[in-house]
C-alpha cells in the first residue's frame, strides 16, 4: 500500500521532534512512580492581587480604588486574605486540604516583556538562552531520558517540554491524532522534506503508539462528568480521559489564554477564574472517579503578575510576582510562601517572595522523585507541599 504524503499541518499535529520515539515503556513509567504533572498556562499574565486578595492592606485599596475587592467579595482564607469568589468551585478543595496556595512566586530580575518572560519561566533560565523547556532539561539531566513520552501538549506551544531531544506528543484534538497516526502505519517510502522522512523512518513505533493509545482510550469512556464550555474545560476533559487510560507520559500540559487584562479587568478577569475554577473541580471528580487523583499533580504558571495599581482604562499592565495554584490527591492544602509586601515595592511592582524554580523542585524531586536537578533549575529547593 502506497503511504499517501501527509501536509505539513498533519507532521507538526504528531508533534515530533528530531530524534523522537513514540513508544511507551512501563519501566520509565515506573520511574517516574506513576505520577503525572498537568502544568496549565495561564496565559498573558494573571493578576494575582486579585486572586488571592490582600482585602485587609490599606496599600491594596489605595493602589486600586476601583479594581480593589473588599472583604464581602471574597471567600475568606485567613484573617487578612481570600479568594476571588469566581473561585468558589475550588473551595472544597481548599476545604479537604488538597488545594495548596504559592504567593510572591516570581524570578529575579525580572523582565515585564511578554516573550522574553514566559521563556525564562518555561526554561528556569533568566540569565541566558536556553532551547530546551526546564521539564525537557530536568529529565534528560536527572537520567530520565529513557522515557520515550516526556510529555503531551493540549494547550499553546509545548514550552516546557520543548527541546531538541524532547519527546513531545502535540494532541491539541486527540481524534486528529489518532486519524494522521493510522495513516502512517503502512507503506515503506515517500519522498517529501526531511520532517516528514523522519516520521516516516519511525512509522512502526507510531502505529504501535497509536495503537497502543487507541486501545487504553477505547477501553477508558469519556469522564461521567460536566466540563465547563470553553477551551480550558474542553483541554481538562481530555487530560482527564487519558490520565485514565494511564498514558504513560511525566506531564500534560494546558493553556488558558486572556489574562493579559490592560482594559476593564473586573468582568474578564471574574470569567477566566471562574471557568478554571469549574474546569478544575470537574477535573477531580473525573479523576476521583478514574482512581487516579493521588497520583496527580496539578501546577499553574504565567509569564508574570500584574502591577500593584490599576491603570486608567480599569485594568492592570504587566508585573511580576504573583501566587500559584498546586492540587492533587497529595497535596497538604495551605498557604506557601510569604505575600509580597504592598509597603516595599520595586518601581511600582511586588517583589517576589517565592522563586519560580522552587516550584519545579517540588516536581522533580517531590513529585517524580528524580534526583535534584542544579543544571536546568539551580539551587531550587521543593516546596513541602506533598504528602507521601
Amino acid at each position: 500500500m502506497t503511504l499517501p504524503v501527509l501536509a505539513r499541518r498533519d507532521v507538526l499535529a504528531l508533534g515530533l521532534g528530531a530524534g523522537a520515539s513514540l513508544a511507551l515503556p512501563r519501566a520509565a513509567r515506573a520511574a517516574l512512580g506513576g505520577n503525572v504533572l498537568v502544568l496549565i498556562e495561564l496565559n498573558g499574565g494573571n493578576d494575582g492581587l486579585n486572586t488571592v486578595v490582600p482585602h485587609a492592606d490599606r496599600a491594596y485599596r489605595r493602589a486600586r480604588p476601583k479594581l480593589a475587592l473588599g472583604r464581602d467579595e471574597v471567600l475568606p482564607l485567613d484573617e487578612r486574605r481570600g479568594l476571588n469568589k469566581a473561585l468558589a468551585p475550588l473551595m472544597p478543595l481548599w476545604s479537604g486540604g488538597e488545594l495548596a496556595l504559592v504567593e510572591g512566586v516570581g524570578y529575579a530580575p525580572p523582565n515585564r516583556s511578554h516573550f522574553r518572560s514566559i521563556e525564562i519561566v518555561e526554561t528556569a533560565d533568566a540569565e541566558t538562552f536556553r532551547d530546551r523547556g526546564w521539564i525537557a532539561g530536568a529529565l534528560a539531566e536527572t537520567g530520565a531520558a529513557g522515557l520515550d513520552a516526556d510529555g503531551v501538549v493540549l494547550g499553546g506551544p509545548p514550552g516546557p517540554l520543548a527541546g531538541p531531544q524532547a519527546r513531545t506528543i502535540v494532541m491539541h484534538d486527540p481524534d486528529r491524532f489518532l486519524r494522521v497516526a493510522e495513516r502512517l502505519s503502512d507503506g515503506a517510502h515517500a519522498s517529501g522534506p526531511a520532517a516528514l522522512r523522519h516520521v516516516l523512518a519511525v512509522r512502526q513505533q507510531i502505529h504501535d503508539a497509536a495503537g497502543a493509545i487507541g486501545e487504553r482510550l477505547a477501553a477508558t469512556p469519556a469522564p461521567a462528568v460536566d466540563f465547563p464550555p470553553g477551551v480550558i474545560g474542553r483541554q481538562l476533559a481530555v487530560a482527564a480521559r487519558l490520565i485514565a487510560a494511564g498514558l504513560p507520559v511525566a506531564a500534560l500540559k494546558l493553556r488558558q489564554s486572556g489574562y493579559d487584562t490592560h482594559a476593564r479587568q473586573r468582568g474578564t478577569h471574574d470569567r477566566l477564574l471562574g471557568q478554571l475554577a469549574q474546569g478544575l473541580a470537574a477535573f477531580r471528580a473525573a479523576l476521583v472517579a478514574s482512581g487516579t487523583w493521588r497520583r496527580t499533580l496539578v501546577m499553574t504558571y504565567a509569564e508574570f503578575g500584574r502591577r500593584v495599581a490599576e491603570n486608567g482604562s480599569g485594568g492592570t499592565d504587566h508585573g511580576t510576582a504573583a501566587p500559584h495554584f498546586v492540587l492533587g490527591g497529595r497535596v497538604r492544602g495551605g498557604l506557601y510562601g510569604a505575600p509580597p509586601s504592598l509597603d516595599d515595592l520595586d518601581g511600582g511592582d511586588l517583589r517576589h517572595t517565592t522563586d519560580v524554580r522552587r516550584m519545579y523542585a517540588t516536581a522533580v524531586e517531590g513529585w517524580w522523585e528524580l534526583p535534584a536537578a542544579p543544571a536546568t533549575l539551580g539551587n531550587g529547593r521543593p516546596l513541602d507541599l506533598l504528602r507521601v
